[in-house]
């Protein structure tokens, strides 16, 4: 029998709806990884453990220029002191601020192995060492003069900096990855310099744009260089609203190698791809046969990335095997921009790039109020503790008499005097070695000039445009530590334009190029044979099938299929199946229903035109270019409705159209008459009191009609005033000789 479990406490038990206590504690879970795990804070850029691995290794005193200590004496700090949490995760951040293909501006100067642009793991943290890196110390710079807020540690027996001062653009510069929940940050590094520039553009002119700074910071600036190719108007529109992608491709240039050969040299790849996974890729493509104008791959990488990449044979074109390898390989890689971020440390919210930048220039601005009031201070009290040494040195006798003779000498020099309490202690722990008459001299010396910094730090603490003075200042020195003529600030990605090639050239990459015959049976079963073949009288078909189309082609080549419901289809030449058997149907390839047709299939070629016509007369001419169909439901372009369809698809060659209708009537007119769009219903061609359109054909007016007669014969006129007019007109019998069939073929 069971037992009831009495609660512990009173025995109270409080009900709670699933929902509500759901709600609240995955709100409180969203909340933490906001605030404190994913979403960077706008003024310094940095995460909660980044700032925590900084100040730590601040604390050990691991300064520029000082000796390195172990990583796992920084992680042991920062894991002890400020970051309850795995040491891995703490050590794998220490890491990424050391590696130079990761951070554009290094926080950590690292010594050991900390990985590479393989992707390889860095050495255990006992293996590796680390101190500050002059950025880093930019950022921590007057952390020490009340320039920002700190608050306790986890256990209350330190505390930490909610932000630090931060006297370097770090968000944009180096740039932050995170996903919280709900939401996520991505923000590419950019040039230090260009954003120096940018904020003291932003100093000048308060209510500039992102627009207006695109003329300072183009773009990013990746530690791994690249190429940007995107287009300026995508670029702007990214950094006016925070939200967008920039597409970064790989450095390369070919080299000579002997006998009219070359190779392909790649320098720089894309941010964040990793060199092995990217060879191990074109190697796979070129197992898989994918890429036919590769020939091998190599990567002779040392220090610098040296990726070699050797064309199949010697008339290959360079740019149209790097736009093949860019298509399909991590060569060009999209980086996003997602500029979410924590705004005074507090509101999650997506900035531009002026936006994101006035945020810095706003937290200087505090900052240098801050350390002045700070400084003001330690002013105040040295004047006041100066003024007791003038009053000590101008009464000395009698101060040391009191000193020496008085119980409560503190009190009485107080009395005497007229000393502050800070005043009279300064001269009670004064030394013996002080008591000199040049110590005066040093004094006043000292006193004037405090007095004289005390009148400058009040004329900047009371006037704004003095604070943006000084702002400008200090934002110019450290530009010449940024500068593009450094090795650190100068600019690694550039910016270039996408080279013009047709699909064909890019088909040709992927696919050998050789010669085939497509034929198309009359119930749609589709198949190549290799080569261009005369006589297709040998071809077999499946019992009451034969032949409906046939026609040469290239495997590089793209078909355009036309149906009688007005749609078109594109198929690719070098995924149709060979010529044994009856090939496969054509409806399996494409979104095509048993009961349409298939009008006409033909190889696409670029910039040609097609007159399109339907059962009812109607037409238009669209470009060929237009009629390209991205899915296999195909590309609607000529409206019909039953019982209309499409009836006949014609190339666009001279400057006359010839139409002939079911009841037998011919009528010429203009080619000059059809529009030209992209999609819809047509113009009228040609009226028609009963029936339909039977057969349309364009030819040179002056060149005369030629049409072949159900005996093979050949017919040409070249009077033919009889028969024009103007389009939609009825047109007249035609001449002598034209087939019964009413087709020009």
């Amino acid at each position: 029998m069971a037992t009831r479990t009495t609660p512990p406490g009173d025995g109270h038990i409080e009900t709670v709806q699933l929902k509500a206590a759901l709600e609240e504690r995955y709100l409180a879970y969203a909340l933490s990884t906001i605030m404190h795990r994913a979403l960077p804070d706008a003024r310094d850029g940095l995460k909660p453990v980044h700032r925590r691995i900084l100040h730590a290794m601040r604390q050990l005193k691991l300064d520029p220029g000082q000796g390195f200590k172990k990583s796992a004496r920084v992680v042991g700090d920062v894991i002890g002191k400020f970051h309850p949490h795995g040491d891995q995760s703490v050590y794998d951040a220490l890491v990424r601020l050391a590696q130079e293909f990761a951070q554009r501006y290094p926080l950590v100067d690292g010594q050991g192995n900390f990985g590479n642009v393989d992707g390889d793991n860095a050495a255990a943290m006992r293996y590796t060492e680390a101190r500050l890196t002059e950025t880093a110390r930019l950022l921590l710079d007057g952390i020490d003069e009340n320039a920002v807020d700190f608050r306790p540690t986890y256990d209350g027996s330190e505390e930490e900096p909610l932000v630090l001062p931060a006297a370097f653009p770090n968000l944009l510069a180096n740039g932050s990855q995170g996903i919280a929940v709900g939401m996520a940050t991505s923000i590419p590094p950019h040039n230090a310099a260009e954003l120096l520039d940018a904020a003291l553009h932003l100093i000048d002119h308060p209510n500039a744009l992102s627009a207006d700074l695109l003329r300072i910071v183009p773009g990013p600036d990746f530690p791994t260089g690249g190429i940007l190719v995107d287009d300026p108007v995508g670029i702007a529109e990214a950094y006016a609203t925070g939200r967008g992608s920039f597409r970064v491709r790989s450095r390369w240039h070919k080299e000579e190698a002997g006998r009219g050969g070359y190779v392909v040299v790649v320098t720089e790849i894309p941010y964040g791809v990793a060199k092995s996974r990217l060879v191990e890729k074109i190697a796979e493509l070129l197992t898989d046969k994918k890429l036919p104008l590769l020939a091998d791959v190599r990567d002779e990488s040392a220090e610098d990335i040296r990726l070699v990449l050797e064309p199949r044979a010697r008339t290959v074109n360079a740019e149209v095997l790097m736009e093949s390898l860019f298509k399909l390989t991590e060569l060009e890689a999209r980086v996003s921009l997602n500029m979410n971020v924590l705004v005074r440390g507090q509101v999650p919210k997506v900035l531009s790039l002026a936006e994101a930048l006035r945020e810095w220039l706003d937290h200087r601005r505090e900052v240098l109020l801050r350390r002045s009031r700070y400084r003001l201070e330690k002013i105040a009290h040295r004047l006041e503790v100066l003024g007791g040494y003038l009053i000590a040195y101008l009464n000395l006798d009698e101060v040391i008499r009191i000193i020496r003779e008085e119980d409560e000498p503190k009190a009485e020099l107080m009395r005497a005097f007229g000393l502050s309490d800070v005043q009279a202690e300064a001269i009670l722990n004064m030394r013996l070695r002080s008591l000199r008459r040049l110590e005066e001299m040093e004094i006043r010396k000292e006193h004037d000039a405090l007095s004289k910094e005390q009148d400058g730090l009040n004329k900047l603490v009371a006037s704004e445009a003095a604070q943006w003075k000084a702002i400008g200042k200090e934002i110019r020195e450290t530009r010449k530590t940024y500068g593009p003529e450094t090795a650190l600030g100068k600019r690694r990605t550039t910016f270039a334009g996408v080279p013009e090639f047709g699909e064909e050239a890019f088909t040709e990459a992927l696919v050998e190029r050789e010669p085939i015959t497509v034929v198309v049976s009359q119930k749609g079963w589709i198949r190549t044979l290799k080569g261009h073949v005369q006589d297709l009288s040998s071809l077999q078909f499946k019992t009451d099938d034969a032949l409906g189309h046939a026609f040469f082609a290239e495997t590089t080549s793209r078909l355009i299929l036309c149906a009688s419901n007005g749609r078109f289809y594109t198929l690719d030449a070098s995924r149709l199946p060979g010529g044994r058997g009856h090939g496969e149907p054509v409806r399996m390839m494409i979104d095509l229903e048993q009961e349409i047709e298939i009008v006409s299939i033909f190889p696409h070629q670029a910039g040609r035109k097609l007159l399109v016509a339907s059962r009812q007369g109607r037409g238009f001419v669209v470009g060929e270019d237009d009629c390209i169909a991205n899915t296999r439901k195909g590309k609607q372009v000529l409206l019909v409705d039953a019982p209309d369809a499409l009836q006949v698809v014609r190339i666009v060659e001279g400057d006359t159209v010839a139409i002939i209708g079911e009841n037998r009537k011919l009528l010429l007119f203009p080619l000059s008459q059809v529009p030209e769009l992209t999609r819809g219903r047509g113009v009228r061609l040609q009226r028609y009191r009963d029936g339909g359109l039977s057969d349309l054909k364009l030819f040179t007016l002056s060149d005369g009609l030629t049409w072949e007669d159900t005996s093979g014969r050949t017919w040409t006129v070249t009077e033919l005033l009889e028969w024009q007019g103007e389009r939609a007109a009825a047109g007249r019998m035609p001449p002598k000789g034209f087939p019964r069939t009413n087709r020009f073929s």
